[in-house]
């Protein structure tokens, strides 16, 4: 008989670098009700500056120095996530599913790379991992991202829209029989960075924005991106944000607040532009919590913009990694080619046992 209920650890590590998200996520499977969950001990578990640094900079090291971080990372997340185990005294444990950490995407190449699923996590753990869910996508044809929209399906099918505003604002949502979803645009994987510049480790609310002056020559230009212009299936990364967001930024003669008030302006458009009036958004992720940016949005578009719970808005992405993974231990699809654009719908991740 197939197992329905599993009590799982989530692992996310997102682009805007704010550290690893560790969630216990207990999910429950009953064929009237579909998938339901609750989500119990919680725990972000910031990065160091060098590591910070690091995973910034990855992007440009020699295929050497990636097999190094990548073992590196592998014992860096594996060490954090036992010490949280032993923390909260979690027992009976059916896996851990990680994400890892981004450091190359380029599905156009057939690359993505995400570090830390390395087979030692397992043993380091002493646990089931479930883990490099992107991989199989990309060799299937697809963008390998987003993966969270099966669970946006499956776990939170109420709202017409998820939007997560993470490092890339991301969205998902039904279109007639198909889940579609892609990345937006950037959010925090900029706003941090400028942030950064002013000795803040991301902008609280929106304060800086606030307080900044728009320059519409910049706010244009970054609207003309040709990326706002194309079809999903499609998904960004850190490249593009190097080759298409730095340039311009740079480029401008604003003052840092003055960027952090028109990126936020940028932000708000382009997401405000892909939905229609009424539409029920629940939002996600630590943009939810930039007050400015969400006023910003609503003034562009007058859609509902639902906040759930703090642990909801903080950990939805590892709690659905959560469910990708056991979505593959049950050999059940958790990638859809209708948001990847892979050839196939498919069951995606690694499975590393601790012996």
């Amino acid at each position: 008989m197939m197992q329905n209920e599993y009590r799982v650890i989530g692992v996310m590590s997102g682009t805007s670098l704010d550290g690893v998200d560790l969630a216990e996520c207990n999910l429950y499977y009953s064929e009237g009700n579909g998938w339901e969950f609750n989500i119990g001990v919680t725990e972000t578990v910031p990065y160091s500056e060098e590591w910070m640094r690091k995973l910034r900079e990855a992007v440009f090291f020699s295929e050497g120095r990636l097999t190094t971080l990548d073992k590196e990372y592998t014992q860096l997340l594996g060490g954090m996530i036992s010490d949280f185990i032993q923390r909260h005294q979690l027992k009976d444990i059916d896996a851990v599913c990680s994400h890892g950490h981004t450091i190359l995407h380029q599905p156009e190449k057939g690359l993505t790379l995400q570090v830390g699923n390395l087979p030692e996590i397992a043993r380091a753990i002493g646990l089931k991992v479930v883990c490099d869910f992107r991989v199989q996508d990309v060799e299937l044809g697809g963008q390998g991202a987003p993966l969270v929209p099966i669970g946006d399906r499956l776990l939170f099918g109420d709202y017409d829209a998820c939007l997560n505003l993470g490092g890339f604002a991301n969205v998902s949502f039904e279109r007639g029989e198909e889940r579609i979803a892609y990345d937006i645009c950037p959010v925090n994987i900029v706003l941090n960075a400028l942030s950064e510049k002013l000795g803040k480790p991301f902008d609280e609310d929106g304060r800086i924005a606030a307080t900044g002056i728009m320059d519409i020559e910049l706010l244009n230009e970054l609207n003309r991106l040709p990326y706002y212009q194309s079809k999903p299936p499609k998904s960004l990364g850190l490249e593009w944000v190097n080759e298409k967001i730095w340039p311009v930024l740079n480029a401008s003669e604003s003052s840092v607040e003055n960027k952090i008030a028109t990126f936020t302006e940028h932000a708000a458009m382009q997401i405000a532009g892909n939905f229609k009036s009424g539409t029920s958004i629940l939002i996600t992720g630590g943009g939810a919590f930039n007050k400015f940016l969400i006023s910003k949005i609503r003034k562009s578009k007058a859609i509902e913009i639902i906040h759930p719970t703090s642990d909801i808005i903080e950990y939805k992405e590892a709690l659905i990694f959560g469910l990708l993974g056991v979505l593959r231990l049950r050999n059940e699809t958790n990638c859809l080619a209708s948001v990847t654009g892979a050839s196939r719908d498919h069951s995606s991740g690694k499975v590393f046992r601790k012996d």
